[in-house]
């Protein structure tokens, strides 16, 4: 039995190993507090970054700590029974110093194991930061045991909190939260798992990464067909890397579907990166059909440089992921991060500590925005005041890219005051005129769109064309039109797994290069991302930047003078909300037939027209209200962080389907071994996400079955169609099916 030692203070131990190899905690508290104030330099806050790390764990001083950590194992963590509490301590002491100032830190110090609190609760008072600044005796335990040189520090830090938008305060905390969590965890890892912590090094710097892009984008040029169309993907090119030295800022980039976006947005933030000292490219995607190609081509190009970051590789596929990866996963250290939308946005106003972790790795960098009309209208207002927020206080530039650009310029007229992102700049030339030299197709509104066609007349359009593509709105919508059609036309839908619909859209493209017949009826999973090139594309009325991102699937590479994009009115209700909204606006701008619909002109009306009409509704769950500039800092760090969901996970659950030999494999290997993390990364692949009470009322039948706590597999074989995906009969509800986290 190993003998106490009642002087030395202790951070961590080790199991079953003497003192002398345990973590004294006074070096822990200086190991966090340099890495913290390493971290919070980046953004001007070194100093405050500091205190918080030096003061984080002053509560594990206290003698009740140290006798449990004697006992204990797990005593650095909070929240079960028998634990000490050891973060209230800190905050107190915080506020002790510098009085109402240190609520600055007391947030970061107190809700570094269980997130960031918000400042009073009324549904779990306990959990609020004034109530645990009530509870003084946990400071006196720990100054007790304190050595000087971690609670004497009393020189308020010099440096300035950030000011300039409604959203200053509480960004400014959430990233020195940031700091303090990803020190933390570091320092941690570097005493209980040095292993691990080696793993971390190695990647390579921003500056050798764009060699590797001319060596790569020299070979694709040379190789490129001499047409029209990748003619002028090389002026594309040419003006984003002309533009790559302006000053850091507000960036838009703006150029029709198939205009080479994807790499030309990259090779300006390579540039940029290289003139103004950016430390990482952030590519941020909205879908899941693209994520993962994306992630491959620059994964192609840059190597293990490539961190590819969304829900799906929390518990992601192995051959995409090494142990670096994983890691980097945790707090975004590469170089180049690929990520969706839901990640990055929800993460920017999250408490908790996972998910904060990273946040501190986005200043000074470069975020691309990819389909930047998909920014979600419920929260555009808090979404824009972040990203304005991040531009004028952590030097991130962003760019904005889309070939439907949304009016996100300031506007204000007697009944809209819309503040948007003012000094917005396009990359692309006026000159250029792209809009005009890429219009490779002509838009035709049935019947002008006041008569709906029902899906018997609409398949019998479909079959007069051996080629076409079929953009609908709902995934039964989908499957009722497919039935109509002959054998050997082609469905996808959010209803089959991912790799499902991989297997359909390599086939399709297989179909088309060999220019053999091809008919395909889809959700709109098709629409961004996906390089089709379709003769003739029919889309389900929906709004104008739904309408031109079909049309993007049409004509594509330019090989027909022009090719045609239908638009019909189908037989079925548009989804209620603002997908009907946005369809009613695109109505009124298609029904003009005097003017190109798809001109940047009616994207800026179009725009306008659907943010007008949302009005307060542009930050739906009142984000801004809990995160407001409060004098006093009285901020809802928890609340703001549980309302601020992209997507209500809460309507949906997952099931684990039988697709082809590998989705069966798994889940047997599941059935037999449990649920090793290793499984569920591959499974992620062969999951079908279907609305709540379906999924209820199918594990209520026995058609499917729960095999581990949370994990659904299908049970039934006839529910899993080799055509149609997860089939439980003919009226599917609607989901907004491409969105992902």
């Amino acid at each position: 039995m190993h003998q106490r030692n009642p002087v030395i203070a202790f951070a961590h131990s080790k199991p079953d190993k003497p003192f002398s190899e345990w973590q004294p905690l006074d070096s822990h508290l200086h190991g966090v507090a340099t890495l913290a104030g390493k971290f919070g330099s980046s953004f001007g806050a070194y100093s405050w970054a500091y205190l918080i790390g030096l003061w984080h764990d002053l509560g594990k001083f206290s003698p009740a700590f140290q006798s449990y950590i004697r006992k204990s194992n797990e005593a650095h963590l909070e929240g079960k029974p028998g634990r000490v509490d050891h973060s209230s301590a800190g905050a107190l002491h915080a506020i002790d110093r510098f009085e109402k100032l240190g609520r600055i830190l007391a947030y970061c110090i107190s809700g570094h194991h269980a997130g960031l609190p918000d400042w009073e609760s009324e549904t779990s008072p306990q959990a609020s930061l004034s109530w645990r600044l009530n509870r003084k005796e946990l400071l006196l335990d720990a100054k007790a045991g304190a050595i000087p040189s971690v609670t004497t520090e009393n020189q308020i830090p010099t440096e300035k909190g950030k000011g300039g938008t409604s959203l200053s305060r509480s960004v400014w905390l959430r990233m020195l939260f940031s700091c303090l969590v990803d020190a933390d965890f570091l320092d941690t890892e570097s005493f209980m798992d040095p292993e691990k912590t080696a793993q971390r090094a190695g990647y390579p710097a921003m500056d050798d990464l764009a060699p590797l892009f001319e060596d790569y984008m020299t070979q694709k040029l040379a190789n490129a067909p001499d047409t029209k169309v990748n003619l002028i993907r090389a002026e594309v090119l040419q003006a984003c890397r002309d533009r790559a030295a302006d000053p850091p800022g507000l960036f838009t980039l703006t150029v029709p579907t198939g205009g080479g976006k994807t790499l030309s947005s990259m090779a300006f933030a390579l540039r940029h990166a290289a003139v103004h000292l950016k430390r990482r490219i952030i590519y941020v995607i909205p879908y899941t059909s693209i994520i993962e190609q994306t992630a491959d081509q620059f994964r192609s190009i840059f190597g293990e440089a490539v961190l590819e970051h969304h829900s799906n590789l929390d518990v992601a596929d192995v051959a995409r992921e090494n142990a670096r990866s994983r890691l980097a996963c945790e707090n975004w250290d590469a170089p180049i991060i690929v990520t969706t939308s839901v990640q990055f946005f929800e993460s920017s106003f999250a408490s908790r500590t996972s998910r904060c972790r990273k946040l501190h790795n986005i200043a000074e960098s470069i975020v691309i925005l990819d389909e930047a009309q998909l920014l979600p209208a419920d929260f555009l207002n808090p979404v824009l005041e972040l990203i304005r927020e991040l531009q004028v206080n952590y030097g991130v530039t962003f760019v904005l890219s889309t070939a439907t650009q949304p009016a996100l310029g300031p506007h204000k007229s007697m009944d809209f005051d819309f503040i948007g992102l003012p000094g917005l700049r396009e990359i692309i030339p006026s000159s250029l005129n792209l809009h005009s030299r890429l219009q490779r197709t002509r838009v035709e509104a049935l019947e002008n769109l006041s008569v709906p066609l029902s899906w018997d007349t609409i398949a019998a359009r479909l079959m007069r064309h051996e080629t076409v593509l079929c953009v609908v709105n709902r995934r039964d919508d989908a499957r009722i039109l497919w039935e109509k059609l002959p054998p050997g036309t082609i469905h996808l839908s959010a209803l089959m797994c991912g790799a499902h619909r991989s297997d359909r859209i390599a086939e399709i493209k297989k179909n088309l290069l060999l220019k053999e017949p091809t008919r395909v009826v889809s959700t709109q999973l098709v629409e961004a991302g996906v390089d089709l090139d379709f003769p003739v594309v029919y889309r389900a009325l929906a709004g104008l930047d739904s309408v031109a991102q079909a049309a993007g699937r049409c004509n594509r590479e330019g090989g027909l003078d022009q090719g045609t994009v239908y638009v019909f009115q189908p037989e079925s209700r548009i989804p209620a909300g603002h997908l009907r909204q946005a369809a009613e606006i695109g109505r009124q701008l298609l029904m003009d037939i005097e003017e190109d619909p798809l001109s940047p002109e009616r994207f800026e009306q179009f725009f306008r027209t659907y943010y007008w009409m949302r009005g307060d509704r542009l930050d739906r769950e009142n984000i801004m209200s809990l995160l407001y500039n409060d004098r006093e800092l009285r901020i809802s760090f928890r609340t703001a962080a549980e309302k601020f969901r992209l997507i209500d996970e809460s309507a949906y659950a997952s099931v684990l389907v039988h697709y082809g030999e590998n989705g069966s494999k798994l889940i047997e290997k599941l059935r037999r071994q449990g649920p090793e993390r290793w499984i569920l990364r591959q499974a992620q692949r062969y999951v079908v996400n279907l609305p709540r009470h379906v999924h209820g009322r199918l594990l209520a039948d026995g058609a499917i079955e729960e095999i581990h706590p949370g994990i659904f597999v299908q049970g039934h074989g006839n529910l899993y169609d080799k055509n149609l995906g997860f089939c439980v009969d003919r009226s599917m509800i609607y989901e907004p099916d491409e969105l992902m986290i």
